[in-house]
């Protein structure tokens, strides 16, 4: 432990170590230290300023398992977001460029995680850990995959089959068209139950839009009719058309079975 500690803060991290906690609360470090709530947050502050302990909200830290060598810590994003989440009591799912990365479709490593969940939104940053908190309603929440890091942490993502609809669901957000679309081929070609798994969950999770150009998609490929008949069921009645790729110029040939202008 570095000599320029201050009392106080030697018996902050000594109570958390001690206890094995991952986590302290300004309430309890006031009660265990017999401090004011004024000293208590000067010292929450010092701490955190040093990078010896990270603040998820107001009140609330994270506190190493032991201090790091150089005396700088900083919590990976794994349990920067299980921590804020568990705050919260907030369901969630990492989504898009993670996602995209964590299944091999783009090389990429975003420089922030993008979380679909129940509670919060907007962007966080948690020591180090940049995200991108989207609130969605609880029916827009499910069909994931669990995952456990080495240190025993189990990260909610979507599974590869949520995460291929919700990069045409969400394309604007998560810059995803027209790449998803080769992605999907590639899946179709992969494992022969895809098509199935993908239009059960583009009909529970997607949209009109989604629908309508998985439905095209799909019958490109050459996929059964009956799935096709799944998306056809599910589509309400419009005449509005839709361009196949929405960063591009609506113009090129009609498909009006799908409502798509074919513009690739």
């Amino acid at each position: 432990m570095p000599a320029t500690l201050g009392k106080l803060e030697t018996q902050l991290l000594a109570y958390a170590h001690m206890r094995r906690r991952a986590t302290v609360h300004s309430e309890e470090v006031a009660a265990s230290l017999g401090i004011t709530a004024t000293q208590t947050r000067e010292l929450l502050s010092r701490l955190s300023r040093r990078n010896l302990i990270t603040r998820v909200r107001r009140g609330l830290y994270l506190v190493p398992p032991r201090i790091p060598p150089g005396g700088r810590w900083s919590p990976d994003e794994f349990l920067a977001l299980k921590t804020l989440m568990e705050d919260r009591a907030g369901q969630y799912q990492i989504c898009g460029p993670s996602a995209f990365h964590r299944y091999g479709w783009d090389e990429q490593v975003p420089n922030r995680m993008d979380v679909y969940n129940s509670v919060l939104s907007g962007q966080r940053k948690i020591g180090s850990a940049a995200f991108v908190l989207i609130k969605v309603a609880a029916t827009r929440l499910g069909d994931t995959e669990v995952f456990q890091t080495p240190e025993g942490i189990e990260v909610v993502y979507s599974s590869r089959v949520r995460t291929l609809v919700d990069a045409v669901y969400d394309w604007s957000r998560f810059g995803s068209l027209p790449r998803a679309y080769g992605w999907i081929r590639t899946e179709l070609t992969r494992d022969p139950r895809a098509a199935a798994a993908i239009t059960s969950a583009a009909v529970r999770y997607g949209n009109t839009s989604t629908l309508r150009r998985l439905g095209k998609l799909f019958e490109l490929a050459g996929v059964n009719e009956s799935l096709l008949n799944k998306f056809d069921r599910a589509l309400p009645k419009t005449t509005a058309l839709i361009p196949w790729c929405p960063t591009r110029v609506k113009r090129g040939t009609t498909d009006l079975r799908w409502g798509v202008v074919f513009n690739e």
